[in-house]
């Protein structure tokens, strides 16, 4: 069956935004040239411009791209009514853990990206912020299940602690790169999830 020039529009855009995932995780935006996309999508200039005006459009909708995976993520791990809440918070990072195995500990886009371009690009610094902001309220709705059932301290700021641990999984993301292994990222959960159970 032949795809339609719809289907074949959007193949194209997704087949552009997963490569340029990739490439931004590894190169990050200044060393990501439009050639190297396309030579790498086997894909024409024009086909890159028909869907985007140029390359901050472009790492704008990858940032894009990259959070639907996660808000993916966020729903099966935190949605998940088989694991206590507290669980489910974990089992959100693990999961991310093993993806970050998987691109050979890149790291996190939104932590390479806001790095490189928070204290240059206003646009930037602002989507990305944005970015961290839902991951952090998304895991604090989940948080304050847990102190309502009782595995958190009943006076615990469940909102500061969902911050807290995107912040320190960001610091573990970045030394996680460092090392190129998972380690960094091991221990802060454990130390994490350790102190917050037992406090």
């Amino acid at each position: 069956m032949t795809p339609t020039p719809t289907q074949t529009h959007h193949r194209t855009k997704r087949l552009l935004l997963d490569t340029g995932l990739g490439m931004l995780l590894e190169r990050g935006y200044n060393d990501l040239g439009i050639q190297a996309l396309l030579a790498a999508t086997e894909l024409s200039k024009g086909s890159f411009y028909h869907h985007f005006k140029d390359k901050e459009e472009f790492a704008l909708a990858v940032v894009d791209h990259y959070m639907e995976n996660v808000h993916a993520g966020l729903d099966e791990a935190l949605l998940d009514p088989s694991r206590p809440p507290l669980h489910r918070v974990r089992r959100f990072f693990e999961v991310t853990q093993q993806h970050y195995k998987a691109q050979g500990y890149m790291g996190c886009l939104l932590g390479g990206l806001g790095q490189e371009l928070s204290g240059v690009s206003e646009v930037f610094r602002k989507r990305i912020a944005a970015c961290i902001g839902e991951i952090a309220k998304r895991l604090g709705v989940c948080l304050e299940a847990a102190r309502l059932e009782g595995a958190l301290p009943r006076d615990a700021d469940t909102k500061r602690m969902a911050n807290l641990l995107v912040d320190c999984w960001e610091g573990a993301a970045l030394r996680s790169r460092l090392q190129g292994n998972a380690a960094p990222l091991t221990a802060m959960l454990d130390f994490y999830f350790q102190s917050a159970a037992t406090r």
